[in-house]
């Protein structure tokens, strides 16, 4: 087994903490970032210089530039770089606040956007390497009462995509991860939900209330996902997208055939607005 040095924001819990624990029992070297000083004590004294850490709040877009930096130059190469560091806000959108919706947009897309561009440079320099994107099936499919967070993760999907496309020529690839429901941080203290207006009580914008109300099971195995993730940086040639969790998989194939069916049924109507020749 190849040992690799990684590194993957938002280690203190979620995916972020289960890859991290992982890679370190396996052998691997981890450089990972904490909004919470004090949050992984118990890996940092379990596994001494091996677990490099920094302290980042994604949403302090200058600061990335400056941890980014600071991994590559103390451990020298980075083969593998995790953006994970993100969290869920639901609710219909006019119930957000403008604060939630910037902190959305800023934390989930902007916030993986410039760790992107960061370890850019970097993985040029050194020939190549490994991004891998913590997105969502909620990058691929819709519902009502989650706009804000779907407008972060198709902003991801569509920025990765071209970015993927951007920097083969320097052997970086890119891979987006879209699980489905799992029982991480994500769907318990990570998860904001909306102030309720009354207006959409009986909307299927309401359905989002159950998750702080009445929990629904999450068929996803945190340790399973993380694995599979750890794993897919070995393939070659990277998968672009790496779907995990038969929930991810029926909403995600529903929604692109759903898509496919309303663009073809245009196919006649859309030559209609091309220039006379």
């Amino acid at each position: 087994m190849t040992t690799r040095t990684w590194f993957i924001t938002g280690v203190n819990s979620g995916f972020g903490r289960e890859m991290a624990q992982q890679l370190l029992a396996r052998g691997d070297r981890v450089a990972g970032t904490v909004r919470r000083e004090g949050s992984v004590d118990d890996l940092r004294a379990q596994y001494g210089d091996r677990f490099w850490l920094g302290h980042l709040e994604v949403t302090d877009l200058p600061k990335i530039r400056e941890v980014v930096d600071a991994a590559f130059a103390d451990l020298g190469r980075l083969d593998v770089v995790v953006i994970n560091a993100g969290y869920g806000l639901f609710g219909a959108a006019e119930e957000l606040t403008d604060e939630q919706v910037q902190h959305q947009i800023t934390t989930n897309l902007l916030g993986s956007i410039q760790t992107a561009r960061a370890a850019l440079p970097h993985l040029r320099a050194q020939g190549g390497g490994r991004l891998i994107q913590l997105s969502s099936v909620a990058g691929l499919a819709a519902h009502a009462g989650a706009s804000l967070y779907h407008a972060s993760k198709w902003g991801v999907e569509g920025f990765m995509e071209a970015l993927a496309q951007e920097v083969a020529p320097f052997g970086i690839e890119v891979t987006l991860i879209e699980p489905g429901g799992a029982s991480t941080a994500f769907a318990g203290g990570s998860l904001q939900l909306s102030e309720p207006l009354s207006a959409y009580d009986e909307t299927p914008a309401a359905f989002v209330r159950q998750f702080k109300e009445a929990p629904v099971p999450l068929r996803g195995d945190p340790a399973k996902i993380a694995a599979r993730i750890i794993d897919s940086a070995a393939q070659q040639p990277a998968p672009l997208r790496l779907v995990l969790g038969s929930d991810s998989y029926q909403a995600v194939t529903t929604a692109l055939h759903n898509r496919l069916a309303q663009v073809e049924s245009q196919q006649a109507t859309s030559a209609g607005t091309d220039a006379d020749s």
